[in-house]
């Protein structure tokens, strides 16, 4: 071989090593990906590990609606904020404030307008797990809250009121035409009672998301939900209209029928409101003592049913 051919040789081999080294190197969409980011509606990665996001949203609703009855005849406004550290753990804390007298006079706690009447704080573990393609997505929500209500006294100037806590638990199966969400929570110091609620809903896009793996930039999703209550929590919220007495009875609780369009009209900011309907369909002990809580607020609101709805403005950055 001469000189020649043993430079072609080298050469050759060198670009074959080059084109080699090119297949064998990382993408640069790689090496970026492992860098500490931020995006709206994403908070701060590192590559694709979520670090921290923080939501934060304020929510009005045209009644103070609990179990499916009346704790507040008149609107609630109700600011809320959030961390997530790693998509697993967050804090929280929102607080429910009256937005005219009417809750207060009714309620007795005096004109709390423009004043808070509950602040809650949350801590809890949360995350999203997927299965497989025909089971779906499972989700679970663990949390602790605890509940200060401003204080306020009777003429005696005992006091008529005391803090809460409680412990909840939500699961959700998500990846099917119908997504199912049960939640449960215990009261730890009110009346130390259970509620749970099992729900059915379907999401309808309306507008697509312009990639393949964002949400819906609109959106209809409509409900429908069955809660109960153990003995505890129906003689905590609910007495017999005629003796005056606690209901001693639990049972099945509030039928909702719900229906929510929600808005994400820029990266990390959505818009929702719902309307939705309640009734104590199911047990008429329990259809009893909904309508005699619901006539403390006024002949009005003498019945088990009610029509409600609000809006709710969310930023996650």
């Amino acid at each position: 071989m001469n000189s020649k051919h043993m430079i072609a040789a080298f050469c050759a081999a060198g670009l074959a090593c080059g084109a080699l080294a090119d297949e064998t190197k990382p993408a640069p969409e790689a090496q970026e990906s492992s860098e500490l980011s931020w995006a709206p509606g994403e908070g701060v990665t590192f590559g694709e590990t979520k670090v921290i996001n923080t939501e934060v949203g304020v929510a009005l609703d045209s009644r103070y609606m609990t179990y499916g009855v009346i704790d507040g005849k008149d609107p609630i406004l109700t600011p809320s904020a959030k961390m997530t550290f790693f998509d697993w753990f967050y804090a929280g804390v929102s607080s429910i404030f009256d937005m005219t007298k009417g809750n207060g006079k009714r309620g007795g706690y005096g004109n709390r307008a423009a004043r808070y009447t509950t602040i809650d704080a949350t801590v809890g573990i949360a995350h999203e797990f997927e299965i497989s393609e025909s089971i779906g997505t499972f989700g679970f929500d663990f949390n602790y809250i605890y509940e200060y209500i401003h204080r306020y006294y009777d003429d005696d100037g005992a006091k008529c009121v005391d803090d809460t806590q409680y412990f909840n638990l939500e699961l959700t199966l998500g990846g099917h035409w119908l997504e199912p969400t049960l939640a449960i929570e215990r009261d730890l110091m009110a009346d130390e009672g259970t509620y749970v609620n099992l729900s059915l809903a379907h999401e309808f896009p309306l507008i697509d998301g312009k990639g393949e793996d964002d949400d819906p930039i609109l959106a209809f999703t409509p409900s429908v939900g069955q809660g109960f209550g153990n003995t505890q929590r129906a003689r905590g919220y609910f007495w017999n209209k005629l003796t005056e007495d606690p209901l001693d009875h639990g049972g099945l609780m509030d039928t909702e029928i719900k229906g929510e369009l929600t808005w994400n009209f820029a990266p990390g900011l959505s818009l929702s409101g719902y309307i939705a309907y309640s009734d104590y369909w199911l047990d008429a002990n329990m259809r009893d003592g909904a309508r005699a809580h619901n006539a403390a607020w006024g002949r009005s609101c003498d019945h088990s049913w009610n029509f409600y709805g609000g809006l709710a403005l969310t930023a996650s950055f």
